[in-house]
């Protein structure tokens, strides 16, 4: 099966080459974290028809079920990596401005 990675994951696989080696302290740490983070739970949830197809779709056309895509969209919003797309152009305009400068 062929993934899609989000940018933040090809950044990732772009520069594999100058990540660093950690220690043994360090790295039973993050095998921790990761360990906790791949632990998941069963949850249900009521959405509204018309929401769950517009999922789906957009879930179809990245190639990933619609589930994933859901707890892509949690996990994105819960740790502040989900961005309104008005304030993304009014940062991007406001940078412009600047440059112009």
């Amino acid at each position: 099966m062929k993934f899609k990675l989000t940018p933040e994951e090809q950044e990732i696989e772009d520069h594999a080459e100058e990540f660093e080696s950690v220690t043994g302290d360090e790295r039973e740490e993050i095998e921790t974290i990761i360990e906790e983070a791949r632990r998941s739970r069963q949850v249900n949830l009521r959405m509204s028809e018309f929401d769950l197809e517009l999922v789906k779709k957009r879930a179809e056309a990245e190639g990933i079920p619609y589930q994933t895509l859901i707890n892509q969209i949690v996990h994105k919003y819960v740790t502040d990596q989900m961005y309104d797309r008005e304030e993304l152009r009014k940062l991007l305009a406001e940078m412009r401005d600047i440059q112009a400068r």
